[in-house]
């Protein structure tokens, strides 16, 4: 589960995944953790994308179960266990969507 702790105090002791700057306008920063956040201020986070300050981010799905950080929108640099095991799954069966809805 991934987790913002917003601070303008030191890092948390916690595995951090990407730092920003909060884009509240607060002067904190923003550190995507993972981990026991215990009594931490946490922000929590929302499925879709989160902009890093170098043109990367993180991408957020299943209200923050699933994460991949990311140096560009579209390159992903380390993902949660959760997405790997979930793209690691056997493909179903392969459907002729043309035969399907067209009966050819």
């Amino acid at each position: 589960m991934m987790f913002i702790v917003r601070t303008d105090g030191p890092a948390p002791n916690l595995a951090i995944k990407m730092t920003r700057r909060a884009t509240d306008g607060s002067g904190k920063t923003d550190y995507f953790c993972v981990g026991d956040p215990g009594d931490l201020p946490v922000v929590p986070v929302h499925d879709g994308w989160y902009a890093d300050d170098r043109g990367g981010g993180v991408a957020i799905f299943g209200q923050g179960k699933f994460w991949e950080v990311r140096d560009t929108p579209f390159s992903i640099v380390e993902a949660d266990d959760g997405v790997a095991e979930r793209s690691a799954a056997p493909v179903a069966e392969i459907v002729n969507v043309r035969g399907a809805i067209f009966g050819v």
